[in-house]
């Protein structure tokens, strides 16, 4: 690990409801991002259970801006590795998925275990000879960089550091038991989208937890009742507060309130039509009658329910400039036919030409252009919902998960505010 360039941030109030701007563009703030976050304490999602059903099963993912496979080994246990040969550091797995009791590099054909442990050197002690590798060479000592592995519900997710909490503990009580919610039986993947993004990782998080633009930005979802801020609903986050779900429950606000409420705050008066509301339609799947539901675990996932909707997102970074989420669809096994085709019907909302993520995509795109040449001390105002202590709320007028995500990356980067330093 190279030594990092100290880096002071001046946080204009010490509760999070000022965000500098630079903190999305500087280069070297990325790159303490991968250091400290991605390769640091933090657990990353990296893919589901239901995705590496047989032993040998593997796909190939990341975890920040680095290349990893997940496997299952014969014995059924879950693997996961840095996809970076040791020898000269080509990509050894370029698939996406599939199946193999070993990972050969094709470069110069060094072979890898199911685990990572290097099995194989061509010409390891030369040829007649001459060349090779030295004496001293071990083959142990020169395997895949291993990570450490864990799951719940199904969900797997890696971490690169051998000493931080367990899952269970790094999630919480809360977020445990929203993925056994929603991952509470098999699932069955029905497809992937992949999305890019010409803008900083950190604002798509932000993005994610901002509780109210999604009715005034998308005006679908507004319209036809999918997310308004009317309806019943609110944020929840863990202690750390790096981790937030929002929620809300269709059908729970007069409809004629509405329009005028969104007339009168000049949002708009919308004139979309569907000629057919098939779409929009939503099948009570859940007890606690939440109809929307979107949950982002920090620092790359997000699990969201949409009506019958049922995906996560995954978060890969591309430099300070880029990121791309990685969709994965996915229903239960006793679904119905009609279910599923349901299913995909409504993912329509989603993905990069989706009804909802396209404008989330252009809002995040035109905040990083016009925030990149701003001055050190130009920054956000994230105070809807009042400003001060960040605790959860149960409505969605708020800002207030955004300042629990920035207290809880400050945390993270070392990055504290003078406060919380005290």
């Amino acid at each position: 690990m190279t030594n990092s360039k100290t880096i002071k941030v001046e946080w204009p109030r010490e509760d999070y409801s000022r965000i500098p701007f630079w903190l999305y563009h500087d280069p070297e703030v990325y790159r303490q991002e991968q250091e400290r976050i991605f390769k640091g304490r933090a657990w990353s999602y990296v893919a589901l259970e239901a995705e590496l059903p047989n032993p040998g099963d593997f796909r190939t993912t990341f975890i920040g801006d680095t290349p990893v496979i997940v496997a299952r080994a014969e014995d059924g246990s879950l693997k996961a590795m840095v996809n970076r040969c040791a020898h000269r550091g080509a990509i050894v797995r370029r698939e996406t998925r599939g199946n193999a009791k070993e990972h050969i590099c094709i470069y110069h054909r060094w072979s890898y275990g199911q685990d990572g442990s290097l099995t194989g050197v061509p010409f390891l002690r030369g040829i007649k000879g001459k060349g090779g590798m030295g004496c001293d060479f071990r083959v142990a000592d020169h395997g895949l960089q291993k990570l450490r592995v864990e799951s719940h519900a199904g969900v797997i997710f890696a971490t690169f550091d051998d000493e931080t909490e367990t899952l269970q503990e790094y999630l919480g009580p809360v977020f445990t038991k929203h993925l056994s919610r929603i991952f509470n039986r098999p699932v069955r993947v029905l497809g992937y989208q992949r999305q890019r993004i010409a803008g900083n990782w950190k604002l798509y998080l932000e993005n994610q937890r901002d509780t109210y633009h999604g009715s005034l930005l998308h005006e679908f979802q507004s319209t036809f009742g999918t997310s308004r801020a009317t309806q019943a609903g609110g944020v929840t986050m863990d202690d750390s507060r790096r981790h937030n779900l929002t929620y809300a429950r269709a059908g729970t606000d007069d409809d004629q309130e509405f329009k005028t409420l969104y007339k009168d705050n000049k949002v708009h008066e919308s004139k979309l039509r569907l000629e057919d509301a098939s779409m929009i339609r939503n099948f009570r799947e859940f007890d606690d009658g939440i109809s929307l539901a979107i949950c982002g675990l920090f620092p790359n996932a997000t699990v969201h329910q949409i009506s019958n909707s049922l995906a996560t997102r995954q978060l890969r970074t591309f430099g300070p400039d880029e990121f791309e989420l990685y969709w994965t669809l996915f229903g239960y096994e006793d679904d119905s036919e009609e279910m599923t085709q349901h299913r995909l019907m409504q993912a329509n909302m989603v993905g990069p030409a989706g009804l909802i993520s396209m404008e989330d995509g252009e809002a995040i795109e035109i905040t990083h252009r016009a925030t990149k040449t701003e001055s050190v001390s130009a920054c956000s105002v994230v105070e809807m919902g009042g400003s001060g202590p960040i605790i959860d709320l149960e409505h969605r007028v708020n800002d207030i998960a955004v300042r629990g995500f920035w207290f809880g990356y400050a945390q993270m980067m070392g990055f504290s505010s003078k406060k919380e330093q005290s």
